[in-house]
């Protein structure tokens, strides 16, 4: 074989390996797409949806009649929420509207995508309420059968606070039974990564039910193996807070099998910044911004 031939296959080998790494990369849009729309609402999921993620992040929370619900806290956050009157929600009090003391049916009642968002002042606004987590997908499902674009994976988050079992929320292991009840009901396991801070949620998960992905969320500056020890097994996703990724993360990540994907990658600098890194993908508020890479 003559240097020249050799020189065309090496560079078409690099080109193919190149092109593979682009398809599976991971574009994970935060709460639908938060920068743009009103979060965790159907309305954002499909636009994500046509700003081409290939993950739907979510964020869920169970309702005291035992539906899971799109939130991403267990209560209704003042930045984003407006009581069924129109009347704001201060600070002070908006842990006493805890989703997790209502009844779905009330909590369908408060506007959680008409109030200017401080942190995303360019979001479409418009009165949304939050929908419950077998509604999303039946949106979704539909949504690209129609307009033929690939099924997403929904990348659903168990969101829980510190101390808040059976008063914000119920325990794991009940948690994650109400989110595989919608999982199973809807057909889409295969689809599915769990993710949380939680290990407590992704411990049971991983004894029940072993073939569902999993993400570990990490937001504290600790070794990656004692994180890894600390869960009990090797996650699908390893997935820090963008700050604590370096090259040497990544590649222990990769050496144990274990995909890595940060949240929340923001910018244009920054998506480019992780993706030299060798990441698998990140999650962001703006996934409209990977459209501008091109």
């Amino acid at each position: 074989m003559n240097k020249r031939l050799q020189i065309i296959l090496l560079l078409s080998l690099t080109f193919l390996q190149v092109s593979a790494q682009k398809q599976k990369f991971d574009l994970q849009g935060k709460a639908g797409a938060r920068g743009i729309m009103p979060e965790n609402t159907v309305e954002g999921m499909l636009k994500a949806l046509d700003l081409g993620v290939t993950t739907l992040e979510m964020d869920a929370v169970i309702s005291k009649d035992k539906k899971v619900v799109l939130s991403q806290e267990p209560y209704f956050n003042n930045e984003i929420s407006l009581m069924p009157n129109g009347k704001p929600i201060s600070l002070k009090d908006q842990k006493k509207y805890n989703i997790y003391k209502m009844d779905y049916e009330d909590v369908k009642k408060f506007d959680v995508g008409s109030k200017v968002h401080a942190r995303f002042p360019g979001q479409v606004k418009f009165k949304a309420y939050k929908p419950l987590l077998s509604e999303t997908i039946d949106a979704v499902e539909t949504y690209v059968k129609e307009k033929r674009l690939k099924k997403p994976v929904y990348s659903i988050e168990t969101k829980t606070i510190k101390n808040g079992d059976n008063d914000f929320h119920p325990e794991p292991a009940e948690f994650v039974e109400l989110i595989m009840e919608v999982i199973n009901a809807k057909k889409i396991s295969k689809r599915v990564i769990i993710q949380s801070f939680d290990m407590r949620t992704l411990q049971y998960l991983h004894e029940k039910y072993p073939k569902i992905q999993t993400s570990l969320l990490i937001d504290e500056k600790e070794p990656f193996e004692d994180y890894i020890e600390k869960l009990g097994f090797k996650p699908t996703i390893y997935s820090p807070y963008s700050v604590l990724v370096g090259k040497g993360l990544v590649d222990r990540c990769h050496a144990m099998g274990i995909k890595i994907i940060p949240w929340t990658v923001n910018s244009l600098k920054e998506i480019k910044y992780f993706m030299s890194l060798g990441v698998d993908g990140v999650i962001t508020d703006f996934p409209n911004l990977m459209g501008q890479l091109k």
